[in-house]
């Protein structure tokens, strides 16, 4: 075996030799062999000169050169008083605290982490197991977003006018949690297990009175937990419901639901031709007419002729293209007293069928008028909402799921805050 000299660039450690070698894994590695640097070492009690009582040797995981990872080993000693019996170790100060690595190689993990490269990738480039890394990452995630020495999230030194929550399934079995973020930045603001008004009021006495004082609005779907729990604890904060949430339901709750009755009712008439008409016709009806002009021109289709073909054979459908206009229309208002004119018109227009999914959707907007009427004030929408559950849909797929419920919430904060730089000041968080 040829014996190879690599500097070691750690402060306190002399060179002696380099040899290659194995680990465990068959991967190969560059053992580093050295010495601390000597030291007399005195006595923290009597201040007398200690003598070595006994040496062994220390190896610890240093930074890989390339694709080859690499160790360092060195005798460390333990030292005795013969006056006053106090022992005493080496200080290796470039050990890492709480593990058997080098400071250089903590700071090469916590730098690819920061990256938002996965516990496997980083396991596999320094050599370190996946529990290890996940330590290190835990522990530098706890310093950003923790209080110190405590697992309880910091205060959010942002105070926005508009805040946004939202529950994301946790676990199976019906196992959720909420989120809330400002709808300013994006950043995560707090996250609790379960979507029930205890999370609310947590979350109300963590920020505290004063901070809720400069929040206005409150954009959310139609949780009803939600909505009350801010109407008994914060009068002031008006709930915005946005068009994503409305549409959605119009589309699922009322469109959908009318082409099954209706492609039923016209196969128990007889009348097979029209009811294959409304196969597959889901996306065509819930779209909007210019989303499908955009579709003709693009793939040179005939999506837009279809859908007048439908709406002109079925009056119910007609009457669901003219609500899904004026809800459309609704929501580009800039004045409270216009826009609730528009939403009863399609209130009594949705009554006036006598259709009861119709009927639904007209409880829903009744229900929430002043929260969807608020949007011509606060013109704000869903979408940082949205994009942070698909964030935490891709952190949960990359990591192959997370059972350390208090490591997912922290990834989900780093997240939303895309803290993949070097410099962690960056993260408007305060104690």
């Amino acid at each position: 075996m040829n014996t190879i000299t690599i500097p070691s660039d750690l402060k306190g450690f002399i060179n002696t030799n380099t040899k290659e070698g194995l680990t465990v894994t068959e991967k190969r590695i560059y053992l580093i062999d050295g010495e601390l640097e000597s030291h007399d070492c005195i006595c923290p009690v009597c201040g007398g000169k200690m003598h070595i009582h006994d040496t062994y040797d220390v190896v610890l995981n240093h930074l890989p050169y390339g694709t080859t990872l690499s160790a360092v080993r060195f005798p460390k000693h333990r030292y005795y008083c013969p006056k006053c019996k106090e022992t005493q170790m080496d200080e290796v100060q470039f050990q890492a605290a709480g593990h058997r690595i080098t400071e250089p190689l903590l700071n090469f993990a916590e730098d690819l982490l920061r990256q938002g490269l996965t516990l496997k990738k980083v396991s596999y480039l320094t050599g370190l197991g996946k529990n290890v890394v996940k330590s290190i990452d835990k522990r530098r995630l706890e310093s950003l977003y923790c209080k110190p020495g405590s697992t309880d999230w910091k205060t959010p030194d942002e105070t926005p006018k508009v805040i946004g929550v939202d529950e994301f399934k946790l676990h199976d079995g019906h196992k959720y949690a909420t989120i809330i973020l400002s709808m300013e930045t994006g950043h995560v603001l707090y996250l609790a297990k379960g979507k029930k008004k205890q999370v609310i009021y947590d979350f109300i006495d963590f920020v505290g009175e004063d901070w809720m004082d400069n929040v206005e609005a409150v954009c959310c779907d139609m949780n009803s937990d939600y909505q009350e729990a801010f109407e008994e604890r914060c009068t002031h904060i008006q709930c915005v419901f946005d068009y994503f949430h409305i549409k959605k339901n119009l589309n699922e709750k009322v469109i959908s639901e009318i082409r099954k009755d209706e492609q039923a009712r016209l196969k128990r008439e007889g009348k097979d031709e029209e009811a294959k008409n409304l196969k597959k016709t889901k996306f065509i009806l819930t779209s909007s007419r210019s989303t499908l002009e955009k579709k003709d021109s693009k793939n040179g289709t005939a999506t837009l002729a279809k859908y007048e073909s439908l709406l002109k054979e079925n009056e119910l459908l007609c009457i669901a293209d003219i609500v899904k206009e004026k809800l459309t229309y609704a929501y580009t208002l800039s004045c409270e007293c216009t826009m609730a004119t528009e939403i009863t018109d399609i209130i009594d227009i949705c009554n006036s069928t006598k259709n009861k999914h119709f009927i639904w959707f007209s409880r829903l907007l009744e229900n929430h008028f002043e929260g969807i009427i608020a949007h011509a004030t606060f013109r704000v929408s869903s979408g940082k909402v949205e994009g942070m559950n698909n964030k935490i849909k891709t952190i949960r797929r990359q990591g192959y799921g997370y059972p350390d419920d208090d490591y997912f919430f922290l990834k989900i904060f780093d997240a939303s805050r895309e803290t993949y730089v070097r410099n962690p000041k960056s993260h408007k968080i305060r104690d």
